[in-house]
C-alpha cells in the first residue's frame, strides 16, 4: 500500500513536464495569461504533491524511509542493469520541496517580471523544463539517472542564461557556463564509470546498493583506498563545476546575463545546489576517503572567503549576490568536508529562502530603475520601494547571520561542526572555523554595502535614467515605483521563510533538539565514521562560538553601516587600487579564459594537432594505406595474363613445397 502511495512521485516530475509540453506546442496560441498560470500552477501542484508525500513518509519508521518506485527497466547489457527508478527518502523530498516550493514562487514572480517580454512562452517553456530535470536529479535512485538530470539542468541553464540571445554578451555567458560545466561533468562521468567497475551497480538504495557494497568491501579489506578516493574526488570535480567552486566558479557570476528570475532559480533552488546534494547523497564514499573529505573542506572554505573578498568591490547588484552565492556554497561544502552533511543541507535550505528573496528583490529594484544594475547609480530607494526594501532587509540580516533569522542557525551550525569535527584533525577543523568566521564578517560587510548603496543615502538614479537601455517599453519614467503584487507576494512569503526557516534546525546551546538533522538521518547520517565524528561540544564552548559568530556579523554590519549609511563614498565612484583588483576577481577570470584558456590552451591544442593528430593518427592511417598500396602494386605484377607465367609460378610453388616436404621428412628420420 505504501509503495502505491509513493508511486505518485512520478507525477511530481510529470506536472512540470506537462507544462513544458503545453508551452512548447501551444504557448504562442493561448496568450501570456494562460501561459503564466499554467507554468506556475504545474510547479506549485508538484509542490503540493511533494508535501503530501512528505507527510506519508513521516508516518514510516526511520529505517523504512527509503522507498523505491520503478518506472521501467532502463538499460540491460550483460551485468550492467539500470532502472529508471525514483528514491523517495528525506533528502530527495527535501530537495523536491525546495525545487517546487521556491521554484513555484519564482515562477509566480516571473509572471510579473517577464510580462512585457515578447518571448514569454519560450521563457516558461525553459523554466518548466529546468524544474523537470532538477526533480529528475534529486529523485533518482542511481548515478546514471542523476546524470540525466545533471546534464539536463546544464542544458536549461545554457538556454536561460542566453535567453536574450540577440545580445552577444548573453550568448557568450551561456557558452561560458556550458563549457566550464563540461569540465566538471568530465569528472562526474569518470566517477560513474569507476563506481560501476568497482561495485557492479550504480544504485543508491535497495538490495546490493553501491554504498553497502563499499562498506562491505571495506570491512573485508578488499576496497582499495586509492580507488575510493579517486571516486570521491572525481565526484567532487563534478560538484565544483555545477556548484561553482574554485577553480570552476567563474561561470556563475556571468550567469547574471539571464533574466533575474533565472538567476534566482539557478542560485537558490536548482542548479548550484546539485553538487551539494550529490556529495551528500554519496557521503559514504567521502567517509571512506578522508583525504577527499579534507579536499572538500579546504576547497569549500577557500572558495567561501575568496568569493567574499571579490564581492566587496562589485558594483553590479546581481554580481554581488552571485559572488555571495559562490561564497555560501563554500560554507555548504565546508559542512560536508567536516562530516556535517546534514548541516550542509540545512544551509542549502535556508539559503534557498533568503537568496531567492535577495535575487527577486534585486529584480524588483532593477525593474523599477529600468534595468539599471549599477549600485553607484541607485541610492535612496527605501522610500520608493517599501515592500522590496523591508523584505530585502530581512534577507540581508538573514544572510549576515543575525539571530534569530534563518541564516544564523545554519551558518552557526556549520562553523560549530568545523570547530568540533573529529572527521579531520582537530587543529585543521579549528583553522577552517577561523576562516569561516572571517568570511562571515566579510559577508555582513558586503551585504550592508549592497543595502547602503541601493536603499540608503541620497538618490543617484535621477541622473542615471539616461543610461537605461533595453526596457524603454516597460513603463514608468520618473520616480521608481513598487513592483506589482505578482512580484511582491513572493518576496513577502520568502521573507517570512527567512525569518522562521532556521528554527527547524534547533539550537544546541539551549538544548533545543535538531529536528532537521534527525529528519535527514536516514539519508545523510554518517554510516562509516559514526555520529561521534561530528561530536557535540560542551555548552560553554557552544556559547563562545555563538557569541563569536554573532560578533562577526555585527562587526561586519557596523563597518558597513559606518561607511555606507550615507550612500556612495566619494572614493568609490571610480574603481582603483585594491578595489580594482578585487573587482576583476584578482584577474583570475582573465587568466583562466584569455591566459591559460586561450594562450596555453591554444599552445597545447596546436601541439596535439601537430604531434598526435598529424604525426601519430594521420601517420598511422596514411602508413597503413601506403603499405596496403605497396602490397597491392607488388602483387599486381604477378597478374600478367600470360599462361606461361602462371605455369612457371605453379611449378616454382610445387618445387618449394616438394623441398619443404623432403626437408621435413629428413628431419623426422633423424629425430627417430
Amino acid at each position: 500500500m505504501a509503495n502505491n502511495v509513493f508511486d505518485l512521485v512520478w507525477i511530481v516530475i510529470a506536472l512540470p513536464l506537462a507544462g513544458f509540453l503545453f508551452h512548447a506546442f501551444l504557448g504562442k496560441r493561448v496568450g501570456k495569461k494562460v501561459v503564466g498560470t499554467v507554468g506556475t500552477a504545474v510547479v506549485l501542484g508538484a509542490f503540493a504533491l511533494s508535501v503530501y508525500l512528505l507527510l506519508e513518509l513521516l508516518k514510516l519508521h526511520a529505517e523504512e524511509q527509503q522507498v523505491l518506485s520503478t518506472l521501467w527497466r532502463w538499460i540491460e547489457a550483460g551485468s550492467f542493469r539500470v532502472s529508471f527508478e525514483a528514491l523517495v527518502d528525506p533528502l530527495s523530498l527535501l530537495m523536491a520541496l525546495i525545487v517546487t516550493g521556491v521554484g513555484g514562487l519564482i515562477h509566480l514572480y516571473s509572471t510579473g517580471y517577464m510580462a512585457d517580454d515578447e518571448d514569454y512562452s519560450r521563457f516558461f517553456t525553459y523554466m518548466n523544463l529546468f524544474i523537470v530535470f532538477m526533480l529528475t536529479l534529486v529523485l533518482s535512485n542511481n548515478l546514471l539517472m542523476m546524470f540525466v538530470g545533471w546534464e539536463g539542468v546544464g542544458l536549461c541553464s545554457y538556454l536561460l542564461i542566453g535567453f536574450w540571445y540577440k545580445d552577444k554578451v548573453n550568448t557568450d555567458s551561456a557558452n561560458k557556463a556550458f563549457i566550464v560545466n563540461r569540465i566538471g561533468d568530465w569528472g562526474f562521468t569518470l566517477a560513474v564509470i569507476l563506481a560501476f567497475w568497482t561495485f557492479g551497480t550504480l544504485s543508491f538504495a535497495g538490495d546490493g546498493n553501491m554504498f553497502q557494497r563499499a562498506i562491505d568491501l571495506k570491512a573485508a579489506n578488499m576496497l582499495s583506498p586509492t580507488v575510493i578516493t579517486a571516486i570521491a574526488l572525481l565526484l567532487f570535480v563534478g560538484a565544483t563545476g555545477k556548484s561553482a567552486q574554485f577553480p570552476l566558479y567563474m561561470w556563475l557570476p556571468d550567469a547574471m546575463a539571464g533574466p533575474t528570475p533565472v538567476s534566482a532559480l539557478i542560485h537558490a533552488a536548482t542548479m548550484v545546489t546539485a553538487g551539494v546534494v550529490m556529495v551528500t547523497r554519496c557521503h559514504v564514499f567521502f567517509e571512506l576517503a578522508p583525504a577527499a573529505m579534507l579536499v572538500v573542506a579546504i576547497i569549500g572554505v577557500f572558495t567561501a572567503i575568496f568569493a567574499a573578498t571579490i564581492a566587496l568591490a562589485q558594483v553590479d547588484i546581481k554580481r554581488v549576490l552571485a559572488y555571495s552565492t559562490v561564497s555560501q556554497l563554500g560554507y555548504m561544502f565546508l559542512g560536508c568536508g567536516v562530516g556535517a552533511f546534514a548541516s550542509g543541507m540545512f544551509h542549502v535550505t535556508t539559503h534557498a529562502f533568503f537568496k531567492a528573496l535577495l535575487f527577486l528583490g534585486s529584480g524588483s529594484v532593477i525593474l523599477a530603475l529600468h534595468h539599471e544594475q549599477d549600485m553607484r547609480r541607485m541610492g535612496g530607494l527605501a522610500k520608493y520601494l517599501p515592500i522590496t526594501y523591508w523584505t530585502m532587509l530581512v534577507g540581508w540580516l538573514a544572510i549576515s547571520g543575525i539571530p534569530p533569522l534563518a541564516g544564523f542557525f545554519s551558518k552557526d551550525e556549520i562553523l560549530a561542526s568545523a570547530f568540533g569535527t573529529h572527521a579531520l584533525p582537530v587543529s585543521v577543523g579549528q583553522i577552517l572555523w577561523a576562516v569561516g568566521l572571517l568570511t562571515a564578517l566579510l559577508t555582513a560587510f558586503y551585504m550592508t554595502r549592497l543595502m547602503g548603496l541601493t536603499f540608503w543615502g541620497e538618490p543617484r538614479w535621477a541622473t542615471a535614467h539616461a543610461h537605461h537601455g533595453k526596457d524603454e517599453s516597460h513603463g514608468h519614467h520618473g520616480e521608481p515605483q513598487e513592483s506589482p503584487p505578482s512580484m511582491t507576494v513572493p518576496l513577502m512569503i520568502l521573507a517570512v521563510l527567512s525569518v522562521v526557516g532556521g528554527f527547524i534546525g534547533g539550537f544546541a546551546p539551549l538544548h533545543i533538539p535538531n529536528r532537521f538533522e534527525a529528519f535527514l538521518e536516514p539519508s545523510a547520517g554518517l554510516k562509516v565514521l559514526g555520529g561521534e565524528a561530528v561530536g557535540h561540544l560542551p555548552v560553554d564552548i557552544e556559547w563562545i562560538l555563538v557569541v563569536a559568530s554573532v560578533a562577526a556579523a555585527v562587526l561586519g554590519i557596523w563597518f558597513g553601516w559606518a561607511r555606507y549609511r550615507a550612500g556612495l563614498p566619494e572614493n568609490e565612484r571610480e574603481l582603483a587600487g585594491v578595489r580594482k583588483v578585487l573587482y576583476n576577481q584578482y584577474y583570475y577570470d582573465w587568466l583562466m579564459v584569455k591566459g591559460i584558456g586561450l594562450w596555453l590552451g591554444g599552445k597545447i591544442a596546436n601541439w596535439m594537432w601537430q604531434f598526435i593528430d598529424v604525426r601519430i593518427i594521420d601517420g598511422l592511417v596514411n602508413g597503413i594505406a601506403g603499405f596496403t598500396g605497396w602490397v597491392g602494386n607488388s602483387l599486381r605484377r604477378m597478374q600478367t595474363g600470360y599462361v606461361r607465367n602462371y605455369a612457371f609460378t605453379i611449378l616454382a610453388g610445387a618445387i618449394v613445397l616438394l623441398i619443404w616436404l623432403l626437408v621435413r621428412g629428413a628431419s623426422a628420420g633423424l629425430a627417430r
